[in-house]
């Protein structure tokens, strides 16, 4: 009898570590970051970034963006915004897309997001290097 007392005392206790570590999970320890700060001017070019839990560091899989936008805000031209697409394939975490930059200088990424499990939504705003 006091080995189900203890057996249930301690799946009580992990249920409940799990609960906290659940509630205390924060969209903002969520962020984007870019895989290479830099892309050479052309059509097609693949950018990368990576969804990263800050406190853990391990990267997130399976987000769901639902806004992309990028331009050329960084350098005092917003209106000069080409389009983004997603691409398949890459690594849990990973997130490819599809652009193609006209000019050198410097382009904005936004990116919106929703991580499964969590309420918000993850925003960045990640300034590429475009170069000749």
């Amino acid at each position: 009898m006091q080995r189900n007392f203890l057996r249930a005392a301690a799946t009580g206790a992990v249920l409940l570590a799990s609960m906290v570590t659940t509630a205390l999970a924060d969209i903002k320890d969520y962020e984007f970051r870019l895989a290479e700060p830099t892309v050479a001017v052309g059509k097609d070019k693949v950018v990368t970034v990576q969804l990263v839990n800050r406190t853990t560091g391990r990267l997130v899989p399976d987000a769901v963006i639902f806004a992309t936008r990028l331009d050329m805000a960084p350098d005092g031209m917003a209106e000069m915004a080409t389009k983004v697409a997603r691409e398949p394939g890459g690594e849990p975490g990973s997130y490819r897309f599809k652009a193609a930059f006209g000019m050198e200088g410097r382009w904005l990424l936004s990116l919106a997001a929703k991580v499964q499990g969590e309420t918000g939504t993850v925003e960045s705003r990640l300034v590429l290097k475009v170069l000749p």
